[in-house]
């Protein structure tokens, strides 16, 4: 089952949704520090990483959202993150929020969501004294809408993607992906980056500190972060795996994944991983878990 999510735009008229979960133990939210690191080049500095506002997805009704029926009839708002990860060998933008059009157009309303947007990643990367051309990696966790709406903003990157999640996106075989019409205009803007694609684990920048690992069950290809914080020490940031606190803690599974039985065969993975490292989890589309647009992690 898949969630679809009509905006009206000029020349792309819709894009589809999906969303996940939370912690047995309450993760503390990401300390905030408003201090722009602009003054000095990125690489210049340990790793570092931007929390950046990419949306907001109001849900009134969570029944979607798990599969044993315990959620119907609530209300929640999730928010969108997107993380600008400095690395002295460059720099990785995971995941790409809600589209981009929603900062002028305003918030959309469709069935259970309400989706809005405050300022764009490009927006946001001026704050830090960036520009797009700046970014050398992208990679999502997976391919929902919500994950992929500003795929426009940074062309110049490379694409590191997990094999499974770019053969639904991209067929090898030519063939017409498995959504809707304008899911595929978004996946069309993916077809002109030069990509690196992988299976397993992804050192993204060959020294342990960050990597993307196998998720899969959301999507077929989902995949969440791991980064090795030099100041708070491992950290885990989750994609969809889970949406919010109570899905964690209960492994509720929404009822439009790919899989259930893998999905929780990737949170009991996810959960040895963040045992073993003992690593804070931070669940994306959770706003107790989240600071304001300008939180830095260090």
């Amino acid at each position: 089952m898949r969630l679809a999510l009509l905006f009206a735009a000029a020349s792309s008229a819709a894009l589809l949704a999906g969303c996940a979960a939370e912690t047995p133990a309450p993760a503390e939210p990401v300390a905030a520090d408003a201090v722009a690191e602009a003054e000095a080049p990125a690489e210049a500095k340990p790793l570092h990483v931007a929390v950046l506002d990419c949306g907001t997805i109001a849900i009134s009704n969570l029944d979607a959202f798990s599969s044993a029926g315990d959620y119907a009839g609530q209300a929640d708002e999730f928010t969108d993150t997107c993380y600008l990860v400095h690395h002295p060998k460059g720099i990785l933008l995971w995941d790409l929020g809600v589209p981009g059009l929603l900062k002028e157009g305003g918030p959309v309303v469709q069935d259970i969501f309400t989706v809005s947007l405050n300022a764009t990643i490009t927006d946001q990367l001026a704050d830090y004294g960036l520009t797009p051309a700046d970014i050398d990696y992208v990679a999502i966790s997976h391919s929902h809408f919500d994950h992929i709406g500003q795929i426009d903003q940074v062309q110049g990157a490379t694409w590191l993607v997990h094999q499974a999640e770019l053969d639904v996106m991209i067929p090898a075989d030519g063939s017409v992906p498995q959504t809707s019409a304008d899911q595929i205009a978004l996946f069309n803007a993916f077809k002109n980056l030069k990509r690196e694609a992988f299976t397993g684990d992804k050192d993204v920048f060959g020294d342990g500190s960050v990597v993307i690992f196998e998720t899969p069950g959301h999507t077929p290809g989902h995949t969440s972060l791991q980064l090795m914080m030099p100041e708070s020490g491992p950290l885990l940031l989750t994609g969809d795996l889970y949406h919010r606190r109570e899905s964690r803690a209960l492994s509720r599974v929404p009822r439009f994944n790919a899989s259930e039985e893998q999905t929780l065969a990737s949170m009991a993975a996810f959960e040895a991983r963040a045992a073993s490292l003992g690593a804070k989890v931070i669940i994306q589309h959770e706003p107790a878990d989240i600071t304001p647009t300008g939180g830095m992690i260090r």
